[in-house]
C-alpha cells in the first residue's frame, strides 16, 4: 500500500487530519469566505462533520459497558457471545446497504457509490477483520494470566500502541507536546480505573504482559490500516468501503462461531439466550462501528483514542446512578489528568 502517497493526498485532499483542532485555530488558518461567516464554507461544515461523528461515538461507546453488564444474567452471558458479535456485523452491513439504497434513490449510481469493486480495491478489507478476530480471541485466554481490573488496566496499552504506529504507518507527524498529551492520556485513564486491587496487575506473568502487547498492537495495527484504506480513495462513498468491511467481518465471525461456540450453537440454537437488552446491545454496537469508520474517514485515529477515552469516564459517571458506583479519588485525579492531556494534544499542533 502507498502509504507515502496517502499522506500526500492528505495533505492537499483531507483537511480534517488536523485532530482535535481548535476552532480558533481553523480560523487563523483558513481564507476568509462569505459562506463561511454565514456557517456554510466547506471548512465548517467539515468541523461539524467531525464534531457529530466524534460525539456519536463518545455516547455509543459511553454506554456499551452498561448494555453489556444488563445483558448478563447472574453474573454471566445466557447468549453466546461469537453469535453476538456475528449479529453485530451483519446488522452493519445491513445498515450500511439501507444507507447506500437511499443514496442511489436520491443520486443515482455513481463510480464512487457503486457497490460493485476490484479485486485490487477489495483485497485489502480481509485484513483487519483478520487482526481483530485474533485480537478478540486472544482476549478468552489472556484472562488465565490476569483478572478483569488488572486486564482493563493493561487494555490502556492501546492508547500507546496506536499513536505509534499512527506515526510509523501513516507517516503522520505528532508534536513533542502532543507526544507528552498521548502518554497522560494513558496515564490517567489507567489511574482513573485504580482500585484497591489494582497492585495486582504488576504480578502479571509474563505471558500475560506479552498477550497484553499483543492484544494492543493488533488492536492499534487494525485501527491504522482501517484508516488507511478508507482514506485511499477519499471520494469513495464510506457506506461501499463500510459493506465491504462488514462482509470479511462476517465472514471471519463465523469462522469464530466454528471455533469455539459450534456444539452450542448447533445444540441450542443461534439465538438462544437473547434478550431485549441483548438486541439493544447488538444495535448500539452496530451503530458503534459504524461511528468509527465515520471517525477513520473525517477525522483519524488519534481522535477516535480520546473519544473512547472520554467515554469510559462517563460510564463510570453514569454508572454512579445506575449500579451505585462509587468514584474514587483516583477516578477525579485520572480525569483531570485526561481532561490537561485533550487540552494539551489541542494545542500542540505541530508547526508546518
Amino acid at each position: 500500500m502507498e502509504y507515502r502517497k496517502l499522506k500526500d493526498q492528505d495533505k492537499d485532499e483531507d483537511p480534517t487530519g488536523d485532530d482535535l483542532e481548535s476552532l480558533r485555530g481553523k480560523a487563523l488558518s483558513v481564507p476568509v469566505n462569505p459562506l463561511s461567516t454565514l456557517g456554510g464554507g466547506p471548512s465548517n461544515r467539515q468541523w461539524k462533520r467531525k464534531s457529530i461523528v466524534t460525539l456519536a461515538l463518545t455516547i455509543l461507546t459511553s454506554s456499551q459497558s452498561i448494555l453489556i453488564v444488563w445483558s448478563k444474567r447472574a453474573g454471566k452471558y445466557d447468549y453466546s457471545v461469537t453469535t453476538a458479535n456475528f449479529s453485530v456485523e451483519t446488522l452493519k452491513c445491513v445498515l450500511s446497504l439501507a444507507f447506500l439504497m437511499r443514496i442511489w434513490k436520491r443520486e443515482g449510481v455513481t463510480e464512487d457509490n457503486r457497490l460493485s469493486t476490484t479485486l485490487n480495491e477489495v483485497s485489502v478489507y480481509p485484513i483487519p477483520a483478520a487482526l481483530y478476530l485474533v485480537k478478540n480471541l486472544l482476549q478468552y485466554y489472556i484472562f488465565a494470566y490476569v483478572d478483569a481490573p488488572g486486564y482493563q488496566i493493561l487494555k490502556n496499552l492501546n492508547i500507546i500502541s496506536t499513536g505509534v504506529l499512527y506515526r510509523i504507518i501513516l507517516k503522520r507527524e505528532l508534536s513533542e507536546i502532543q507526544w507528552a498529551a498521548f502518554i497522560l492520556l494513558c496515564a490517567g485513564c489507567t489511574t482513573a480505573q485504580l482500585n484497591s486491587n489494582s497492585d495486582r496487575v504488576l504480578d502479571t506473568p509474563v505471558q500475560g504482559w506479552i498477550m497484553a502487547i499483543v492484544m494492543a498492537l493488533l488492536s492499534g495495527f487494525a485501527g491504522v490500516y482501517t484508516e488507511a484504506i478508507i482514506k485511499k480513495r477519499p471520494s469513495r462513498n464510506i457506506n461501499v468501503q463500510n459493506f465491504w468491511l462488514y462482509i470479511f467481518g462476517m465472514i471471519f465471525n463465523a469462522i469464530a462461531i466454528f471455533i469455539q461456540d459450534f456444539d452450542a450453537v448447533m445444540n441450542k440454537g443461534f439465538f438462544h439466550g437473547y434478550s431485549l437488552i441483548t438486541t439493544i446491545m447488538i444495535l448500539n454496537h452496530a451503530l458503534s462501528g459504524i461511528a468509527v469508520s465515520m471517525v477513520m474517514k473525517y477525522a483519524d485515529n488519534i481522535v477516535k483514542v480520546y473519544s473512547t477515552s472520554v467515554a469510559m469516564l462517563l460510564t463510570a459517571v453514569v454508572s454512579v446512578f445506575l449500579f451505585g458506583f462509587h468514584l474514587s479519588l483516583a477516578f477525579f485525579l485520572g480525569s483531570i489528568v485526561v481532561s490537561v492531556s485533550i487540552y494539551l494534544h489541542s494545542i500542540g499542533k505541530p508547526r508546518r
